[in-house]
């Protein structure tokens, strides 16, 4: 079989070489990925960040008082846990928030307490009949003293008033809410200073 010398040069031509007047391939699609910025929470008390609020125990017929003041930076979740009534716990929480934690393996806070153990929460699209999944990590602090608390994301647990669940695990692309809540069946006063809160 006789090949003309067009086809013959065609056949022969790298990949990306093209006959004169031969209209050029289409490129290849390329896809680019953003990766999350850090997340950081400094309490610098102004619009960027979200408000915190409280949620105690008397959404059960508790006792326990307890709420968040920021001043001078510093985030004051402080107040008094009763056992009475059945109750026992005091929370914060932010109001709003749209995060994407996916990027990071820990969450880290510099905290300074009152030696008791202390709940860090976060919660997400996740709902069981309708009321928010929160997904828990406990850590110890130490009175009076500045230490920088370091927990795994993939620790996180999911829990539904108090009980924890077998699942769904934690979407850290859709980070909705940041909290903290004592319930460690002591009854008194407690305080935690928050100096900053970032992921890792």
């Amino acid at each position: 079989m006789k090949i003309i010398p067009a086809l013959l040069l065609a056949l022969t031509l790298p990949h990306a070489a093209r006959l004169p007047g031969q209209e050029a391939p289409p490129a290849p699609a390329t896809t680019t990925t953003t990766t999350p910025a850090p997340f950081v929470m400094e309490f610098a008390a102004d619009a960027t960040e979200p408000s915190w609020i409280a949620v105690n125990d008397g959404v059960m017929g508790g006792l326990s008082t307890g709420g968040a003041r920021i001043e001078n930076n510093i985030l004051h979740f402080a107040g008094t846990l009763s056992l009475e009534n059945n109750g026992g716990f005091s929370s914060i929480r932010t109001k709003t928030l749209d995060q994407d934690f996916s990027a990071a393996t820990h969450l880290v806070l510099r905290v300074k307490g009152d030696g008791r153990d202390y709940q860090l929460r976060l919660a997400t699209d996740a709902r069981l009949q309708g009321a928010r999944v929160s997904y828990r990590a406990s850590f110890a602090t130490t009175a009076d003293t500045w230490i920088n608390v370091k927990i795994p994301l993939a620790s996180l647990s999911p829990t539904y008033r108090g009980t924890t669940l077998q699942g769904p695990p934690v979407n850290l692309s859709q980070i909705e809410e940041i909290g903290l809540l004592i319930g460690d069946k002591r009854e008194g006063n407690f305080a935690l200073a928050v100096d900053w809160i970032k992921t890792e």
